[in-house]
């Protein structure tokens, strides 16, 4: 298989939104590779959270939205590239770290007995207050009234004071008797906590163990901690000052001081619990802490060389997003109306990016509009430059976004539904200049939709979205022609052109699940005819079909019943060759 470069990694991320006083989980533990001057598709029905994915690595997240876990790798070696120069105050500073870091390693020594001490201090504390499992069943609880309270409140909000008295009133009690059960509920907390601590106290058996415990503990941990550091160690250490100093020359002198605090702050504590610093993805994790990591790669007399981890989910990695929205990531969106400013000439609009990001006169930027103009195929491009919107059809104005779009020439073009406020005559058009305007600049193509029709012509790979999460992935003949996951057989029946004069058309009974909730088991359980008892109970892990080709579905298990997929979908080429009569 022919190896390919990973432009972007996502790896396990979670995406929430506060919502009415409520958690909704968007994207659940989503990991995707993104490969150079590839078309991959990300399609789905609306709701399922294609949007949002790729509104992370653009940094467009709402306001009440944000990344729970997970990381965003960006690997762009024209953008991450570093090489700093060093002289005698630098290799000063070098020194100073490495033997700072050689005394926090005596704590990773230690680990082992300090990691014992923490867990019987948190068992002791547990029965002290609440355990895990109990705190969180008051939690849960006083969610729930909360969000009952909110939402009583608010509708009392819409209510005609002159004419709808009695459902105001019936809303006030309703907040009234939220407000009693959240202060019973806090009530019943905190006697719960009296009793076991009143209990916990007086358990002389107990308290006398815990002692003995710790003092045997905090002696070996002293023992421990005397000893040595390797030589493995200390090489490591030395790699670890190089990075640091790398990385704090990404950022201002005046931040010097106030970075290297909370970096040494965060190494101090990954040492003290014997996280691995030799493990990449935990060294790039404790860095993120403070700042990104610049990886060291090599060096010479005058100059350190190192490689950016740039990680798009840490806000503290990401000092300024114009540098990378516009500049590397660009989208095209689905209304071009909403993307332009009614106010603006369309060549005021392409001209004042090209000035923010390529720092060029405003003659300069003038021609480079104009010459993109032609590309997206504007006529008369030099008599339209100072046209508003408004004066533009629809195709038109979406051939200016996109226009503005590669105006900068982006590594990766995210392509958020943009034939869908289009005719269908204009949409074939649009998709044709995308795909040719790719050969030319050679962006990456992220392309949302749910129409699968646009997929097979403009996708080279296919992620199929269900519920925030990846439920198959493949090339996209193995997603039309071999598909695994009863979702994506669902999707494929439901397209038009498979359909003969007279038959009903096929629609996903159901609707997808609350993201509000926990899902226990398959998301698309509920709605799958060939549903297993065990998608109720677990999730399912994805599993391999081929080098290329991933399915989420228990299915796919070799203990799994044999299921043929739907008759309508076992030979797409052709059931379309008998559709239109090829």
């Amino acid at each position: 298989m022919e190896e390919k470069k990973a432009l972007l990694s996502i790896k396990n991320l979670t995406v929430k939104f506060r919502v009415r006083g409520r958690v909704l989980t968007a994207i659940r533990r989503v990991s995707l590779d993104i490969y150079e001057n590839e078309s991959i598709a990300i399609v789905g029905e609306s709701g399922c959270g294609k949007s949002v994915l790729t509104k992370t690595f653009a940094g467009m997240l709402d306001n009440n939205g944000f990344i729970d876990q997970g990381d965003i790798y960006f690997h762009d070696t024209e953008f991450t590239d570093t090489v700093v120069g060093i002289n005698p105050v630098a290799n000063r500073m070098m020194a100073g770290f490495e033997k700072r870091l050689n005394h926090y390693s005596k704590l990773e020594l230690g680990a082992a007995a300090y990691n014992k001490i923490r867990a019987l201090e948190k068992e002791r504390q547990e029965r002290l207050t609440l355990s895990e499992a109990d705190a969180e069943a008051f939690e849960k609880e006083r969610r729930e009234l909360a969000f009952q309270r909110a939402e009583a409140y608010n509708f009392k909000q819409t209510l005609d004071s002159a004419r709808e008295k009695e459902e105001i009133r019936a809303a006030a009690r309703v907040i009234a008797d939220c407000d009693a059960k959240l202060k019973a509920l806090e009530a019943r907390k905190k006697a719960t906590i009296r009793a076991h601590t009143k209990k916990t106290r007086a358990d002389a058996a107990y308290n006398s163990a815990y002692a003995d415990k710790m003092a045997k503990l905090q002696v070996e941990y002293k023992r421990q901690c005397a000893g040595e550091i390797s030589q493995h160690t200390r090489q490591r250490n030395k790699i670890l000052a190089k990075e640091i100093y790398l990385s704090l020359c990404r950022y201002p002198r005046a931040r010097w001081p106030k970075l290297l605090r909370t970096l040494f702050k965060a190494l101090r504590r990954a040492m003290e619990l014997g996280v691995d610093l030799d493990d990449e993805s935990q060294r790039n994790s404790v860095f993120h802490h403070a700042m990104f990591r610049v990886q060291y790669l090599d060096e010479t007399d005058s100059t350190l060389h190192g490689l950016s981890v740039l990680n798009l989910a840490k806000p503290a990695c990401v000092s300024d997003w114009t540098q990378i929205r516009g500049r590397k990531i660009a989208t095209i969106f689905q209304d071009p109306m909403t993307s332009l400013s009614p106010i603006m000439t369309i060549g005021k609009q392409i001209t004042s990016v090209i000035m923010k990001h390529q720092h060029v006169s405003e003659l300069e930027a003038r021609k480079r509009a104009i010459e993109l103009m032609k590309k997206v195929g504007i006529p008369n491009a030099e008599n339209r430059f100072d046209d508003y919107p408004f004066q533009y059809s629809g195709g038109m104005r979406q051939r200016i976004v996109i226009a503005i779009a590669l105006s900068c020439h982006p590594k990766i073009l995210i392509c958020d539904e943009p034939t869908t406020a289009l005719d269908v005559t204009i949409q074939a058009q649009i998709v044709k200049l995308i795909k040719d305007l790719q050969k030319e600049f050679h962006y990456t193509i992220v392309f949302i939709t749910h129409d699968l029709g646009i997929v097979a012509n403009v996708a080279d790979r296919v992620a199929v979205l269900y519920a925030g999460q990846i439920v198959e992935l493949g090339k996209v003949e193995e997603i039309f022609y071999d598909p695994r996951h009863p979702y994506t057989w669902a999707l494929l029946s439901s397209l038009p052109q498979l359909m003969e004069r007279g038959m009903k058309l096929y629609s996903i009974a159901g609707t997808p699940p609350s993201l509000y909730n926990r899902i226990i088991g398959d998301a698309f359980a509920p709605r799958n005819p060939y549903c297993l008892k065990v998608d109720t109970l677990k999730e399912p892990p994805m599993f391999q079909v081929s080098d290329t080709h991933f399915a989420k579905t228990w299915l796919l298990d070799p203990r799994a019943p044999g299921v043929e997929k739907p008759e309508i979908i076992r030979d797409i080429h052709g059931t379309l060759m008998k559709v239109f009569n090829i």
